[in-house]
């Protein structure tokens, strides 16, 4: 299986994981170190170490109810990233954003991962520090 090929699969098995919360799956295809880094201020924000760091992260936000509908798999000559739009309600509040899910690979894993969001304010208040109080 050519770069790309091996980089799209290694994608859409991340956001199978992610929406059938298959959390094996997600240890699979992960490297032992990995870390996934989330911007804002919130319950899911800041840098996550390690697979078991990441399982926790991922159970944290599958959570809170999210649909996670991936809308591309763009890869470059490296590494992919996931375009994604997640959706979800939590009472009054409501989530609605886009954002890019940007995988580094080494040797056929997930060795990092960066999460860009095109609503960080909305995020912040919907993830908010007491949401799980």
């Amino acid at each position: 299986m050519g770069t790309a090929a091996v980089q799209y699969e290694l994608a859409t098995t991340f956001h199978r994981a992610l929406t059938t919360r298959d959390w094996a799956l997600l240890r699979e295809i992960m490297a032992p170190d990995v870390t996934w880094t989330l911007p804002g201020d919130n319950t899911i924000s800041g840098t996550v170490t390690g697979v078991d760091g990441v399982i926790a992260r991922a159970e944290l936000i599958a959570s809170f109810g999210l649909t996670f509908t991936l809308e591309h798999v763009l890869v470059s000559r490296d590494n992919v990233a996931l375009g994604l739009h997640n959706t979800a309600r939590r009472g009054d509040l409501v989530l609605d954003e886009h954002l890019a899910t940007v995988c580094l690979l080494r040797e056929g894993q997930i060795a990092a991962i960066e999460t860009y969001l095109s609503d960080l304010d909305g995020m912040n208040t919907f993830f908010g520090r007491d949401a799980h109080s």
